[in-house]
């Protein structure tokens, strides 16, 4: 239907908006609320603490770039690694559906990973870089 098709742009703003919320949210608390015990419970899995800092930054930023619509399959990228480690070193081995279940975190890097793709829309900072701040031009 041509009405969806005209809609597209809102449809990747939501997903835009969406995801660097939830990721902006959750990189707040821990960059300002716990980032050393963070980083700890990063070391606890095997993986270096200093990648804790790295984990909480990528969240606070790339979630912040992702609602502005900036650098969009960049922050995309790293927040769908963010969230594919977490899900394969803390959600994993809970299930699907349980509390502590991957459920949540599949879904968010499912839109990252699109947003990939995708990119920002034309509804972004990415679009207004891109075209030099005007409209396309009809042919």
């Amino acid at each position: 239907m041509r009405v969806l098709d005209r809609l597209q742009p809102l449809a990747l703003l939501i997903l835009r908006l969406s995801l660097g919320a939830s990721m902006t949210g959750h990189g707040y608390l821990k960059v300002f609320h716990g980032l050393s015990q963070h980083a700890h419970m990063v070391a606890s899995l095997g993986i270096p603490a200093w990648l804790g800092y790295v984990s909480a930054f990528v969240e606070l930023l790339g979630g912040i770039a992702l609602v502005v619509g900036v650098f969009t399959r960049g922050a995309a990228f790293l927040v769908c690694v963010d969230l594919a480690v977490a899900i394969w070193k803390v959600h994993w081995h809970n299930g699907l559906f349980s509390p502590a279940g991957f459920e949540f975190p599949f879904a968010l890097a499912t839109i990252a990973f699109a947003l990939i793709f995708f990119g920002a829309g034309p509804i972004s900072l990415d679009h207004v870089f891109r075209s030099g701040g005007s409209a396309p031009k009809a042919k």
